[in-house]
């Protein structure tokens, strides 16, 4: 679970991102969901958009992701959403949450 300081942090590190993650009109599937654990895996810190057509809200649609890859979510604006996941190997990490 992350502190208010630590999601504010993410929040600051993650407005320069570009969305890397589009969820269209299929909504959340099975390769959206590895896509996610791959850059989870690479970046750490994922910036996501659901398009309209998609017909969900950035929420629900942050929950079901992190739920399935075990991520937290860090903020929903607009049409976008922000979650992160330390990556498992400790070489790779490249984030420092403060305390």
């Amino acid at each position: 679970m992350l502190t208010t300081k630590q999601r504010a942090q993410l929040r600051a590190l993650a407005n320069p991102l570009a969305d890397t993650l589009i969820i269209g009109k299929e909504g959340v599937t099975d390769a959206v969901e590895r896509q996610l654990d791959q850059l989870l895996e690479a970046h750490e810190l994922v910036k996501g958009k659901v398009l309209e057509s998609a017909m969900l809200t950035p929420r629900t649609v942050s929950e079901a992701l992190c739920e399935a890859t075990g991520a937290e979510p860090v903020q929903c604006i607009g049409s976008k959403f922000v979650v992160f996941r330390q990556a498992r190997d400790k070489d790779k990490r490249k984030i420092v949450l403060v305390k």
